[in-house]
């Protein structure tokens, strides 16, 4: 019986992994002009932090905006541009042309500007690094007998 279930949950976890769009695209985000550390000093200037929750930045704790905690990992932009280096530039420069009643403000950066705080966000992945959202959590599969530990 025991083996019968953890052949059940394996074999969902295959399928589940299949129907799922392909992730490596997450780990390959590289931002071409792009300096994190330089991102990471223009996202402090201009105040990012006012809206939103941002790891490794001192005060970034505002509620405005969503937390851009694991940014790497996301598939979407303001839920509607794919996350991709061109599209994430696009839209730190020009959110309003992508969504014209965001409540994002246009901050006047530059693209040079744009692409270091895109290399930031690119730093910013789920603790241990990328790799496929786990469907059951760890303590659920360990509390299974036979179930990974």
């Amino acid at each position: 019986m025991r083996h019968v279930c953890i052949t059940t949950i394996s074999a969902a976890l295959v399928i589940a992994s299949a129907c799922r769009e392909p992730r490596s695209s997450v780990a390959l985000h590289t931002v071409p002009g792009g300096d994190a550390e330089r991102g990471e000093l223009v996202i402090t200037r201009v105040g990012c932090g006012g809206c939103h929750v941002i790891p490794g930045v001192s005060g970034a704790n505002g509620l405005v905006g969503p937390p851009l905690t694991s940014f790497a990992e996301r598939y979407y932009i303001a839920g509607q541009l794919v996350n991709e280096p061109d599209n994430l530039v696009r839209w730190i420069m020009n959110p309003q042309q992508v969504e014209p009643h965001t409540a994002m403000p246009d901050l006047g950066l530059s693209e040079v500007d744009a692409r270091h705080v895109a290399a930031y966000l690119y730093t910013l992945r789920a603790e241990g690094g990328l790799g496929p959202p786990r469907l059951f959590p760890a303590s659920w599969l360990r509390s299974i007998p036979g179930g990974s530990h």
